[in-house]
Formats: C-alpha cells, sequence, structure tokens
C-alpha cells in the first residue's frame, strides 16, 4: 500500500499522508517520499493549490513510534542527517511556490503540528488536538520550531514548547496555527471556497506573494525592503499577467487564468 496518496482535479492536487493504522506518522522513507513529491507539485505548471491531508481519524501522529526507536541507537552524526531530512522536508513544503491548505481532523501532534505551519492555510475539525509533545520525551521541536514558531509567535511558543500540553482547534485558531474550523462533515465545503477565491488569483502574483511576505517578514534593512517592494510591483504591472489582470478588471471581464 502506498503511503502516500495523489489525485489531481484539474489545478488542485491532493496530497494524503496514507498511514491510517498508525495515525499517518512519519517515518524516513514518508519523510523522503512527501519532499520529492512536493517538489514534483511544486514544478508542475498544471498544479495551482496544494491540499494537504492524512487518511483515517487523524491528520498527523508525529514521528513513527519504531523510527524514534531506531534513532536512539543512532550516532550524533546518524541523527544530523536524519534531521536534515525532516528540516528539508518542512522547507521544501513552506517555501511551496503554490498555495497550499492543509485539512486537519483528529489529532496533529510534534511533526504534524509542524506540517500544518509550513502550510499557509489550516482548515481544522472542531474535534482536532493538537501538542508539541517532545519535551514528555526529553527532545525538544527543533525542526520544526522556526515555522512553528513564524506560525504563533515566539511567546506562545515558550508555552508549548516547554508544557506540552494539549490545545483544542479554537485555541489553535487563537494562536495563529488554524484559519478556519469547520465540523468533519463541512471540512470539505470550506477548503473548497478557498480553492475557489485561490483560483480567482493571478498564479504568478501569488507566487510572487508569497516570497513578498517571506522577504518583508524576515528583512532588517528597511532600504533594501522599500527598493524590494517598489522594484516588485513595478515589475508585475507591466508582466503579461499584470496587463491582463488590469485589463481584466478594467473591461470587466475575466482575466485569462480563471480559465
Amino acid at each position: 500500500m502506498s503511503e502516500l496518496l495523489l489525485t489531481q482535479e484539474g489545478p488542485v492536487a491532493r496530497l494524503s499522508l496514507n498511514r491510517p493504522e498508525l495515525s499517518n506518522a512519519f517515518n524516513d522513507h514518508l519523510i523522503s517520499d512527501l519532499t520529492a513529491l512536493l517538489q514534483k507539485l511544486d514544478a508542475d505548471d498544471s498544479v495551482r493549490v496544494v491540499i494537504l491531508s492524512g487518511q483515517g481519524k487523524h491528520f498527523c501522529a508525529g514521528a513513527d513510534l519504531n523510527w524514534m526507536r531506531s534513532m536512539a541507537s543512532y550516532s550524533e552524526e546518524d541523527n544530523r542527517a536524519d534531521a536534515a531530512r525532516l528540516a528539508l522536508l518542512m522547507r521544501t513544503l513552506n517555501d511551496l511556490s503554490k498555495p497550499t491548505i492543509a485539512r486537519c481532523q483528529g489529532a496533529a501532534f510534534g511533526g504534524g503540528v509542524g506540517l500544518l505551519a509550513c502550510c499557509d492555510m489550516v482548515v481544522a475539525s472542531d474535534q482536532s488536538l493538537f501538542c508539541l509533545s517532545e519535551v514528555r520525551l526529553g527532545l525538544t521541536p527543533a525542526t520544526i520550531s522556526p515555522f512553528v514558531i513564524d506560525a504563533i509567535g515566539a511567546r506562545q511558543a515558550r508555552r508549548y514548547f516547554q508544557t506540552a500540553e494539549r490545545f483544542d482547534s479554537a485555541r489553535a485558531r487563537e494562536l495563529g496555527l488554524v484559519a478556519e474550523i469547520a465540523t468533519e462533515d463541512t471540512l470539505d465545503s470550506v477548503i473548497d471556497g478557498l480553492v475557489r477565491n485561490l483560483l480567482s488569483g493571478g498564479p504568478i502574483a501569488q507566487k510572487d506573494a508569497k516570497q513578498l511576505i517571506a522577504n518583508v517578514s524576515h528583512s532588517t534593512d528597511q532600504d533594501a525592503c522599500r527598493d524590494m517592494t517598489i522594484d516588485m510591483i513595478a515589475r508585475q504591472r507591466v508582466s503579461p499577467e499584470g496587463q491582463d489582470g488590469l485589463s481584466a478588471f478594467l473591461n470587466k471581464q475575466k482575466p485569462g487564468w480563471t480559465s
């Protein structure tokens, strides 16, 4: 049985973790395969939106216990290489040039929270639970920390990285980890609404928007940031996509990418 399921409906790629008997916990093989598949989707111009989900009762319970057991016998250098592969997965998902939506039902623990934090939007079930449980194993959420801290902020990370307490969807939305909460029956309809909005935007503009957010949020040079934003909007206004969008708006038509 494949540990990853991929379906594409027009411009929408649906990618699902497929280890329901293990609550979609990941191991080194799943990490490698998921990274490669995300890289393939990123390079595919026919894909406009990527939806990440998990089969079965839970989104992702974090690391597979058998994988963790094997890691305990690794050397420090082996563990460094292993952590690097997980870091590459998180960076690949976080930096994907297409809009990404996570569909979260049930539990998202440990690295599962990391996957959510790397997606642009998270739609969670009102029954979902979240936990950064690593300290209870004498570890830290080190590899996923840049993305989780970016999602919930350093102040909240001080609490949840150390207490390893579980929190519900309402709290996850307060923290900024979750964008929308839905019942199990309405998860997909809420996601469909987000997809419709995403497909109305220009694909190059959306790619630029993600890069814009990364550049502005991490910039420490105000002059360089200003120059970057000026260059970006000037370039976009004269680009084929920008010209198409502006012309369609002024003439009350639909831009070419919506077809």
